[in-house]
């Protein structure tokens, strides 16, 4: 699983310490954003940049993950595109239903309202819990991209 990852200057610091995270735990991650800390930066460049990487890639289940300081503005521009279902999630629970219910593909996290311990385990769930099938869910999603 490819793992493309990016964030503005609210989320910058958390990224990076989830890119060495992911990183250490074996998994293939792209960063998307910055390599420095830009004040200036505006969040939907790298919510377009791993958008479009996740929607491009050669790897079978690609994933993708954005911060910023609440997670919102990053989850409302990343789902602008077609094929992108990016879900905010700010705790465990969030995470896997995001995953179960509507095989989220791109993981939005609230920089300025977590701890990195947290922000681990809600990846480590989102990561980890496998999309349910159920035709009900298939139906929904398929609604969504129609739209």
């Amino acid at each position: 699983m490819k793992i493309y990852i990016g964030a503005d200057h609210n989320g910058y610091g958390l990224k990076n310490k989830l890119v060495d995270y992911l990183k250490r735990a074996g998994y293939d991650v792209v960063d998307e954003g910055d390599d420095h800390l830009d004040p200036d930066d505006d969040f939907p460049v790298f919510a377009a940049r791993v958008a479009t990487a996740v929607l491009s890639s050669e790897d079978p289940d690609p994933r993708g993950m954005l911060l910023c300081g609440s997670g919102q503005g990053v989850c409302m521009a990343v789902n602008r595109f077609k094929g992108i279902r990016g879900s905010l999630c700010w705790d465990q629970t969030s995470a896997r239903e995001a995953r179960n219910d509507d095989d989220a593909n791109v993981l939005c996290l609230p920089a300025k309202l977590l701890e990195s311990s947290d922000a681990n385990v809600i990846v480590e769930t989102w990561l980890n819990t496998p999309f349910a099938n159920a035709p009900r869910f298939m139906r929904r999603i398929k609604e969504m991209d129609s739209y």
